[in-house]
């Protein structure tokens, strides 16, 4: 993990990259205290050991699906599975898990190091007790991905590729038909693939979003707030970073103060976390 200072910084976004809807704004004075985060998402060889010591059983285990992206399967898969409304690219896959991610027939060998997906914000939480951690707050999530720069639009600056290199997994090309993956990667990539950001954090934005502890709302108040923990009440859990399938023409939240949202028992093939802990 790494150590965080904590500090006071400018949260949010009102530039006209925000998506106003997700209650991106306003940019809020906010005050975090010391935390340590883990340096990258929890990978598929951690999240084997968790399984291994305590015998969890994931929801979409449990549920016997969870979504995956309709461009990794067989156009005669794609047809004999359900769509996700509004988004048909999502198809609902049976067997599909965090083990077969792409459902039965696939698997994790060769990904050890690749973030574990296909977790809900639960599974998520149940990992976090296991290793004596917790899942970030959303301030403390936002803080560490910013890296010490204020108000930039990507964890090392405002400039998608510096020196036109690519420094996180997202989709290039047409979405959802054409990903010329220039990045390196078409689906998830290593927590570790590409250079941290001035904390030492990696992937922050881009390869899978990751859950943070907060319950979503939009509404935000723009006075000084100090280590805020998001809402008493609410259906949903707030996912930040962005995605290997966010593109600027549908989904440009892979920007440090994007943010999104989904139910606690929701499971995709592009979402995961990491752990953070009291300094």
């Amino acid at each position: 993990m790494v150590a965080l200072p904590g500090g006071t910084f400018r949260m949010g976004n009102e530039d006209a990259h925000a998506n106003p809807g997700d209650g991106e704004g306003p940019v809020r004075e906010v005050t975090v205290s010391p935390f340590r985060l883990d340096r990258t998402a929890i990978t598929n060889a951690r999240f084997a050991s968790f399984v291994k010591d305590t015998g969890y059983v994931t929801a979409a285990e449990r549920f016997g699906w969870s979504y995956v992206f309709a461009g990794f399967l067989t156009p005669e898969r794609v047809r004999a599975t359900r769509g996700a409304s509004g988004t048909p690219w999502w198809r609902g896959v049976e067997g599909a898990a965090w083990r077969t991610p792409e459902g039965p027939g696939s698997g994790i060998g060769d990904r050890a190091q690749h973030p574990v997906t296909h977790v809900t914000w639960d599974d998520a939480q149940a990992y976090a007790a296991w290793a004596g951690k917790r899942l970030p707050t959303e301030a403390e999530w936002e803080y560490a991905a910013r890296g010490g720069l204020d108000q930039a639009r990507y964890p090392w600056g405002d400039d998608l590729t510096p020196r036109g290199r690519w420094r996180c997994n997202i989709w290039q090309g047409e979405f959802p038909v054409v990903n010329t993956f220039e990045d390196g990667y078409q689906g998830t990539a290593p927590v570790d693939a590409y250079r941290p950001n001035a904390y030492g954090l990696h992937n922050m934005v881009g390869n899978v979003w990751e859950w943070v502890a907060d319950r979503f709302t939009a509404s935000h108040p723009a006075a000084p707030r100090t280590d805020p923990r998001g809402p008493e009440e609410g259906a949903s859990r707030v996912m930040r970073g962005g995605s290997y399938l966010c593109h600027d023409s549908y989904c440009n939240r892979y920007r440090v103060a994007a943010r999104t949202a989904n139910t606690p028992d929701s499971s995709s093939g592009n979402c995961g976390f990491r752990c953070a802990a009291d300094a």
